[in-house]
């Protein structure tokens, strides 16, 4: 580690040691303390570095797409932009003082440490929009709505991942949820449909349509980058050749595998419940008909479930992955 990082980490250790007498504790230990705090260190700088990377993107498509060819989009960026086409106030001012309300209900919803965060992003969007001189790219209006809401949309994607919001949309819509027999996907979609008709009424049934677009691609865009592609399917495998299908899958294909017992929860009258293990293991995508045929051979009758996986942590699939990169 950097001296200079390791210097400020001994030094938060010791104040925390001090202000929280943990050296009279028995269980103790200065180098977990140590390894704690460093482990909290790498993922706030990880988180803020999603935020100012997702500013740096979101900037990118306000000021390069939608600001200088007069287009909305939804949520709170869209209230703000349509204000700032009416009323001519500068729409940087209106992403902080619109986002206010919302960041502080969000305080009671979610925490002080995401307000905290927010708001330190939804400023840095708006000094981003105000002083970076970003280009205008294009005046094709398909293009536009596209990669607009592409480049927002990647943005507030990037920043949720840091664990901030740079449209306060969705905390409205946590808050109503709450109160009112709807889902958040419901009350955003609602948000967004009075958004798109004001913007209709007010400039023009075409931008509308555009603005949807432009919607369209964000939320696609905001899905992929905190969910990514899925690249592993969870398998869940019930037979009566269990231990076969076990060694199938540690042998021939080198996964890992977690033993659940179950029992049968369906049975022909009079016929006694057996006991029953179910097989849990992860592949990725590309080894899904292997992993298929060779249980056709094993038993053609097999009841299998899939789950698609956003990602993995720990366990043997990206050891396996990385130890074919050396052996190549």
């Amino acid at each position: 580690m950097n001296p200079f990082f390791q210097f400020i980490i001994s030094k938060r250790v010791r104040q925390m040691i001090k202000d929280q007498k943990l050296n009279q504790r028995s269980d103790f230990s200065y180098d977990e303390l140590f390894r704690e705090t460093v482990i909290d260190f790498i993922h706030k700088i990880k988180e803020y570095l999603f935020i100012f990377l997702g500013v740096a993107s979101a900037g990118f498509g306000l000021r390069s797409f939608l600001l200088p060819n007069g287009f909305i989009d939804g949520g709170v960026t869209g209230i703000s932009l349509l204000t700032s086409e009416v009323s001519g106030v500068d729409v940087s001012i209106l992403l902080i003082l619109i986002n206010l309300p919302f960041l502080i209900m969000g305080y009671s919803q979610i925490g002080r440490n995401f307000v905290v965060k927010s708001l330190i992003a939804i400023i840095a969007l708006a000094i981003a929009v105000h002083f970076i001189p970003y280009p205008s790219i294009t005046n094709d209006k398909l293009l536009v709505a596209a990669f607009g809401g592409f480049f927002l949309g990647a943005g507030i994607g990037l920043a949720i991942r840091g664990g901030a919001v740079l449209d306060g949309t969705e905390i409205l819509a946590i808050f109503l949820s709450k109160r009112l027999r709807l889902t958040v996907g419901d009350i955003i979609l609602i948000f967004n449909i009075l958004i798109f008709s004001v913007g209709a009424y007010i400039l023009s049934i075409e931008i509308a349509l555009y603005a949807i677009l432009t919607y369209m691609a964000a939320s696609k865009t905001v899905d992929f980058v905190i969910e990514g592609i899925e690249e592993y399917t969870g398998i869940s495998i019930i037979s009566h050749q269990s231990e076969r299908v076990r060694q199938m899958l540690t042998t021939d294909l080198g996964h890992g595998v977690t033993i659940f017992h179950g029992s049968r929860g369906f049975t022909p009258e009079g016929e006694r419940t057996s006991r029953q293990d179910i097989l849990y293991t992860v592949v990725t995508r590309l080894e899904i008909a292997k992993l298929q045929t060779e249980l056709d051979k094993i038993d053609p009758h097999a009841f299998v479930i899939m789950n698609s996986i956003r990602d993995t942590k720990g366990g043997m699939i990206k050891k396996r992955a990385v130890q074919k990169l050396k052996n190549k």
